[in-house]
């Protein structure tokens, strides 16, 4: 993120490279550096004339090539933005030979998805010696509600933790997918609100109450009655709440859960820093590790590797899901 900032602030000062090579494999910083290019390194008056988008399914290298060396009109200079570059996976070395000697006039832009150059390659070093390669890493499940909490931050906005993990869980972390929701909730809520789950769920439509967080919460707490209501309602509810993903936030939880037990230093800042988790849940941890020694975790996590096999369709074919989850709760909490 802070790689972003400083790519933007050297564009508005002014600092304008002739190439840049955005790649990797989360698309979201890729698809806003490319949208700020776009929208502010000509006027609208220049863009007319000298700003291009080419599509890589679309064009060849050459094509791109020729495009980048024409000369821009009645203008300092033209931007040609080459989108879903990644098309052009099998020839895109070959723009190695402009890379060495780019038009200085030309913004090259670049977007290559999904997918990393080879840095030992002549195209790599060319470019990232002239201009700017930038690689668009994809963030951890753990690293989402903190990038959350920071974009928000940057809007004048707070989200309780809560709320922060409840959009996780749902989206994942596809970082397009959770910053359209969060758009959605600031055109809604004033600046300097705070997010909290009561407006995730009026605004999102993510229950509150019946969530895999809630279900995670409530078996670390042994709390068998409400984990089966929120397993029956995820029954009711399969469309809403697969099985697979259930399965497989239980599996972190319960393989942290793991490596808690492990630690000599039980310190709540110690076990925050070990297992990656925001302080807001060390309790969580702290509560679950008496309700289940270190021998039964074991035994769960096993068991949570087999119904993740089932979870998919190998030997339950015949099965419902939600009967299943309903069977893994048995096994998880007796």
């Amino acid at each position: 993120m802070e790689e972003v900032k400083q790519l933007v602030t050297d564009i508005k000062n002014g600092i304008i490279k002739p190439i840049y090579f955005l790649m990797g494999e989360e698309p979201y910083y890729i698809d806003r550096i490319s949208e700020f290019i776009e929208k502010n390194v000509l006027s609208d008056e220049e863009k007319g004339f000298n700003q291009m988008v080419l599509y890589g399914r679309d064009v060849t290298i050459e094509d791109i090539v020729s495009n980048a060396k024409r000369y821009p009109m009645m203008a300092e200079r033209q931007v040609i933005i080459v989108k879903e570059a990644q098309d052009l996976s099998r020839t895109i070395e070959n723009l190695a030979g402009y890379a060495a000697h780019p038009q200085p006039t030309t913004v090259l832009v670049v977007n290559y998805k999904y997918k990393k150059i080879d840095k030992r390659k002549a195209l790599y070093k060319a470019v990232n010696k002239i201009g700017v390669i930038y690689e668009s890493k994809k963030l951890y499940e753990n690293q989402v509600a903190d990038w959350i909490r920071r974009v928000l931050a940057s809007k004048n906005y707070t989200i309780s933790p809560k709320a922060a993990q409840m959009l996780v869980e749902f989206l994942g972390t596809d970082l397009s997918k959770i910053n359209n929701e969060l758009d959605k909730l600031q055109i809604i809520l004033p600046k300097g609100s705070n997010i909290t789950p009561e407006a995730i769920e009026e605004n999102i439509g993510i229950s509150k109450d019946y969530n895999n967080f809630e279900l995670q919460k409530a078996i670390g707490e042994r709390d068998v009655l409400k984990a089966h209501k929120i397993v029956h309602y995820f029954a009711e509810n399969p469309k809403d709440n697969p099985m697979v993903v259930t399965v497989s936030l239980l599996f972190n939880f319960f393989s942290q859960l793991l490596h808690f037990h492990g630690l000599n230093d039980k310190s709540p800042r110690t076990i925050a820093s070990a297992l990656k988790i925001n302080p807001y849940f060390v309790n969580d941890y702290i509560t679950a590790a008496r309700n289940y020694p270190m021998k039964k975790v074991s035994g769960i996590v096993s068991t949570l590797r087999e119904f993740d096999v089932k979870s998919k369709g190998v030997g339950s074919n015949a099965v419902p899901q939600g009967d299943l989850l309903k069977e893994l709760l048995v096994k998880i909490v007796s």
